[in-house]
């Protein structure tokens, strides 16, 4: 395999580093929290800019209008709790005070998904790109290990108007190399092949190359895409892929509905319908277990992406 690792990071631990960087790069980056610092991972920018840190408490509405009323002034607020209570808790507010105009609020969402774990259903958000996605102007990014959420994290500064990053609980493999340049809408060709094109984002990026993989051992040759920005999508990387394989797998740990595989379905109705298969969650809440219990049984981990595969290769 090209891409290996040597260490097992949490995503959340990336955003965290990224953003104590921006502490001393952006002199107008400040960072709100709903009572989840340490799960944010956020006290090395507390200790670098405690005058730039606004711990609101479990009042995520609230947190979002501070935010909203913080850009105003020319500051760049960084948003930080749990993907559920992110999104699901606060939609009226990020609606209305910061995708209507266009406000420069980078919403950051940790705990994402069915990895989660132990903590169940309740906290499982798997709608979350979904419901981020439609609203008009918002960017969506949902890196793959600690390396990319990192150089996501700081990348979003740079970026005028909302975005929603998104990143998980569990450690996962670190195989992006440090030094690789993150540009929103971008996809990244990580491993060519010619008889099908795996699309994957965010954990699912890990787990298709090791799928891809064992797939070559048995002569089926895979071309993996990782797309970390669900929205703006890069359709052009996508589309040269499917010109060249004609099959397409998506791959990702969210509900099917709404998630990166309808934003490709979408796109390729458009532009070059294209037999597709899903490697998601099945209109399914999660339930309380292991992170890899839950992958294996909702689907979504490398053993799916391997059966998917076979099966969009035998029709």
């Amino acid at each position: 395999m090209k891409y290996t690792y040597t260490e097992k990071k949490d995503t959340r631990s990336g955003f965290g580093a990224g953003l104590a960087e921006l502490a001393d790069k952006n002199p107008n980056v400040v960072a709100l929290c709903a009572d989840l610092i340490g799960s944010l991972k956020m006290e090395k920018f507390i200790e670098k800019a405690p005058e730039r840190f606004f711990q609101v408490g479990i009042a995520e509405a609230n947190m979002i209008g501070l935010a909203a009323g913080l850009s105003i002034t020319g500051k760049i607020p960084f948003t930080g709790t749990f993907a559920n209570f992110s999104t699901s808790r606060v939609y009226d507010q990020i609606r209305q005070s910061v995708a209507y105009s266009g406000k420069n609020v980078k919403i950051c969402a940790s705990h994402a998904g069915l990895t989660l774990g132990e903590d169940g259903a309740t906290h499982q958000v798997l709608e979350d790109i979904g419901m981020m996605k439609m609203l008009p102007g918002m960017t969506v990014i949902n890196p793959c290990d600690y390396n990319q959420t990192k150089a996501a994290t700081i990348a979003i500064a740079d970026h005028e108007g909302p975005v929603y990053l998104r990143f998980g609980r569990p450690t996962v493999p670190v195989f992006i190399p440090e030094d690789m340049p993150f540009e929103i809408g971008k996809g990244i060709l990580l491993q060519e092949g010619t008889d099908v094109t795996i699309v994957a984002t965010g954990h699912l990026v890990w787990e298709s190359l090791v799928a891809a993989d064992e797939l070559e051992k048995e002569g089926i040759s895979c071309e993996v895409i990782n797309i970390h920005t669900i929205k703006p999508l890069d359709e052009e990387i996508i589309l040269k892929s499917v010109e060249k394989t004609g099959k397409i797998v998506t791959a990702e740990e969210h509900n099917y509905l709404g998630g990166l595989g309808e934003s490709v379905a979408g796109m390729l109705a458009r532009k070059r319908p294209t037999r597709q298969e899903f490697v998601a969650v099945n209109d399914s809440f999660g339930e309380s277990a292991t992170p890899a219990e839950l992958m294996k049984k909702y689907k979504i981990d490398a053993t799916a992406v391997k059966e998917t595969v076979k099966r969009i290769l035998e029709k």
